[in-house]
């Protein structure tokens, strides 16, 4: 993943929405009717799936989205002007679309992550570090079914146990969780937070920010059938999710409620077990970490692979502690127009909230940053606030 934050300059630095995007739709804008001088197919896109797509070929190229929007001799960006390097990524994106249409009935096997790997040009030579060094394990994303190994069901059935129980489970109905946000972004963290959640497919995370940092609220909203995201220095500042996003954000709220997890996907197969060793550290268990005299820093756990599909072509990979049997890795992705977008969700420090084990630490991984959430406190089925759900509120005025 680039080190640098993309795809979050502020919508004060000239973006051209319209201002139909300013209230709630029931047909939410395209991609033409929110951004100018958009060309190609990309302009008949939801403008969540087009904000995706900027994504992947920032993450493939390792740039910002300045680097492709800023007038030359200049350090000021506009989103309309035909740069050299935003002439070149159409010529490209066509390429790309040509190659798959006629080698691979339209379906996206190359994209430009294929040839870039993060960097703006394609190495053509191989490299003796690469060739010779230890080559890093870079699974598929669709997941063959392991021979001899345990089922998806009984993985599954696993997790609904360590979880507290079918009994106890079925017994969950909301969720409201707060905490802080210990960072985003690169940018840090700063902010309250919560997690809300209803059954069976509502879910909020909202974070406040200090007025200081100047960010704006995070939120991330979801009632069931609509959704919205307002993201602090992003391009749009809010907008209504429509295409994968919109997926990706009902098997969240989903996931929530371990009770429903085996009715929330479908073609499940379990994978070959394997082993992570990158999940972010908790303030807490850091601090067990010393109080034991360890070294601080990720475990290794060793986990089964289950995996499932959604609708309109949602790919999700769960993997389970296979100690405990707790979920450990969310990694969906949701299919755009020039590719896969994978969003990777860890849970860790579980622990037991009126016998049922609720994690503690979350942090989300997308291609536009990173955000860690510490939980303090859960209250289970307790009333919430059916506008948590909805569109955010208005933002204050300074």
């Amino acid at each position: 993943m680039n080190k640098r934050p993309r795809a979050i300059l502020s919508a004060a630095t000239g973006i051209v929405v319209a201002a139909s995007l300013a209230q709630a739709q029931q047909t939410p804008p395209r991609t033409d009717q929110v951004f100018r001088n958009v060309t190609t197919y990309l302009k008949d896109l939801s403008v969540d799936d087009f904000m995706e797509t900027m994504g992947v070929i920032s993450a493939a190229l390792a740039f910002d989205c300045s680097d492709c929007h800023t007038n030359a001799g200049t350090d000021k960006v506009d989103w309309a002007l035909d740069t050299p390097r935003k002439v070149v990524s159409r010529v490209m994106i066509n390429m790309v679309a040509k190659i798959n249409k006629e080698n691979f009935g339209g379906r996206n096997v190359v994209t430009c992550w294929t040839c870039h790997h993060n960097r703006d040009r394609p190495a053509s030579t191989a490299n003796f570090e690469t060739l010779y060094g230890e080559a890093p394990l870079i699974p598929d994303d669709v997941i063959t079914q392991a021979q001899g190994g345990p089922s998806a069901a009984s993985i599954l059935d696993k997790f609904i146990e360590a979880s507290g129980g079918a009994q106890k489970l079925a017994s969950l109905k909301g969720i409201d969780a707060t905490g802080t946000q210990a960072g985003f972004g690169g940018f840090g963290g700063g902010g309250a937070a919560e997690i809300a959640a209803e059954f069976p497919d509502k879910k909020a995370t909202i974070i406040l920010f200090r007025a200081e940092t100047g960010r704006g609220d995070q939120i991330r909203s979801y009632d069931g059938k609509v959704g919205w995201v307002r993201t602090p220095l992003n391009v749009v500042g809010e907008y209504q999710l429509e295409g994968g996003d919109l997926d990706g954000a009902r098997f969240d709220a989903q996931l929530m409620f371990p009770q429903q997890i085996k009715q929330i996907l479908t073609n499940l197969k379990s994978g070959n077990p394997t082993a992570i060793s990158d999940l972010p550290v908790s303030e807490s268990q850091a601090a067990i970490q010393r109080q034991q005299g360890q070294a601080t820093g990720p475990r290794t756990y060793r986990v089964n692979v289950v995996q499932g599909t959604g609708p309109r072509g949602l790919l999700v990979t769960l993997y389970f502690d296979q100690q405990t049997g707790l979920l450990t890795r969310e990694l969906r992705y949701s299919q755009t127009s020039i590719g896969r977008v994978p969003v990777e969700v860890d849970f860790e420090d579980y622990r037991d909230v009126n016998g049922i084990k609720l994690p503690f630490h979350i942090s989300y991984v997308w291609l536009d940053g990173r955000d860690s959430i510490e939980l303090k406190d859960y209250k289970l089925n307790t009333p919430i606030a059916e506008a948590k759900f909805g569109r955010p509120a208005p933002m204050k005025k300074k």
